[in-house]
């Protein structure tokens, strides 16, 4: 019956319903998942930032997924300007640092991915953040995992040429429409739409399509300041 919770969990998840996944868990379970669903949905709604942090801390606090998510919540801080504390940019750093040091394989790529989104959107310093990108995309390739191929390329793309560039673009939103990860492909569309020249007729229709998407699962960062 766990195991029917968890992969009902993620499927809502993955819908960007997180209120229902963490619903559909029921407390005390699956303790790693309903911290990871917790923290996704303070990063795409900003909203439930305690309970996301809760979650965390009832975690083993030197598990690499507890490493990971901690810094994924100091990062967020510093990236939205949600209340953000003074240690976080150092938190961030040691926390992806230790799941590196700490975690498998697919666990240290990813650590390796969002510690390159830390240098390259906070330090802005993709000297730093590409090589960290790079590795990260060369163990999603081994392993043919189009969901985490789709994050790396979202951000190594605004590194390359233009016509690579958007290449990138689109493949990281056809993978993850093809995964069924909706609030991904939403925000997928508005980089894609934001990349498009401001006349181009493609722009226009994306962002007819994402924004009503946007409003629907409540993302923050795309929803129009009120």
């Amino acid at each position: 019956m766990i195991a029917d919770n968890a992969y009902v969990a993620r499927r809502l998840q993955m819908s960007g319903e997180w209120d229902a996944a963490l619903a559909a868990l029921g407390p005390d379970v699956e303790p790693e998942l309903r911290a990871e669903i917790a923290v996704d949905r303070w990063f795409f709604q900003m909203e439930g930032h305690e309970e996301a942090e809760k979650a965390v801390a009832a975690l083993d606090p030197a598990s690499p997924i507890a490493h990971l998510l901690t810094a994924r919540l100091a990062y967020s801080r510093l990236l939205f300007q949600r209340d953000p504390r003074t240690d976080d940019r150092a938190v961030a750093e040691a926390g992806y640092r230790a799941a590196v040091e700490t975690g498998d394989e697919k666990q240290r790529a990813w650590a390796e991915y969002h510690w390159a989104v830390l240098l390259d959107n906070i330090d802005e310093d993709p000297a730093g953040a590409l090589p960290l990108y790079e590795t990260a995309l060369e163990v999603a390739t081994k392993y043919g995992d189009g969901y985490f191929e789709s994050y790396i390329i979202r951000h190594l793309a605004p590194h390359k040429e233009p016509a690579e560039r958007m290449s990138m673009l689109r493949r990281s939103l056809h993978l993850r429409a093809a995964l069924g990860a909706r609030p991904q492909a939403i925000a997928a569309q508005a980089l894609l739409a934001e990349n498009l020249p401001a006349g181009d007729p493609e722009r226009a229709e994306l962002t007819r399509t994402f924004r009503p998407g946007a409003e629907e699962l409540r993302i923050g960062w795309l929803r129009p300041e009120d």
